[in-house]
């Protein structure tokens, strides 16, 4: 890639189209359980890890065990989409095989853990075209802070204001910004706000229009 940029690429919502899974799972588990609101405490996860998660969940539901939660919303999720049939987001493999053939640096940094998105990544037949794969469990503070966008960086050996950043979520696009590097934001669940609009250095819709982008520094 001319000048030496690398591509950091976020999973859920941006490779895979699992947020909206995942939220299937929390809805139905929450109506199971009598819990209201659900969609919006679902939103305020999107981006972040499973420790912060953990904490917004418990200050939502105080008296709900999230231990057996989580485990039974992954028991679900994993039972449907598990073994490659997890949906990728139109243009995914593709964008990823032009990078990967123009020799341009690629990590995967996601706020969901490093084993799971190691198996879904390779379930899918994408694992191959990272140079890196860093998870939400590999990092002390979880988006909006930069340090696994910093740790991804540091693994392809490139510099912060040389990363393009692919994300959709809002804490994605805050963590990558606050990192010093160049996010392009392709909303899914939430729309762009203005506080977005200012710190992606693009909105794209799809993978497609990444994809465009990007030939200009190609």
């Amino acid at each position: 890639m001319r000048e030496g940029f690398a591509v950091l690429f976020d999973m859920d919502g941006v490779i895979f189209d699992s947020e909206q899974a995942v939220l299937a799972v929390w809805r139905e588990l929450a109506e199971d359980l009598g819990l209201e609101d659900m969609e919006a405490v679902f939103l305020r996860c999107v981006g972040t890890n499973k420790a912060r998660t953990k904490e917004i969940f418990r200050a939502a539901y105080p008296a709900l065990d999230f231990a057996r939660f989580d485990g039974e919303a992954r028991r679900r999720f994993h039972s449907r989409w598990n073994g490659g049939s997890l949906p990728q987001k139109p243009g995914a493999e593709a964008l990823l095989r032009r990078l990967k053939e123009k020799g341009v640096p690629l990590a995967l940094a996601s706020s969901t853990d490093s084993a799971v998105v190691r198996q879904e990544l390779d379930e899918a037949g994408l694992l191959t075209y990272f140079d890196a794969v860093i998870g939400g469990d590999q990092v002390k503070r979880s988006k909006p802070d930069p340090e696994i966008f910093l740790r991804a960086a540091a693994s392809l050996g490139a510099e912060p204001r040389r990363c393009f950043v692919i994300e959709d979520s809002f804490n994605g696009v805050r963590a990558a910004a606050a990192a010093g590097m160049r996010p392009l934001m392709v909303p899914d669940l939430l729309a762009p706000d203005d506080e977005m609009r200012r710190l992606a250095e693009a909105v794209l819709p799809d993978l497609e229009a990444v994809g465009a982008y990007l030939r200009n520094y190609t």
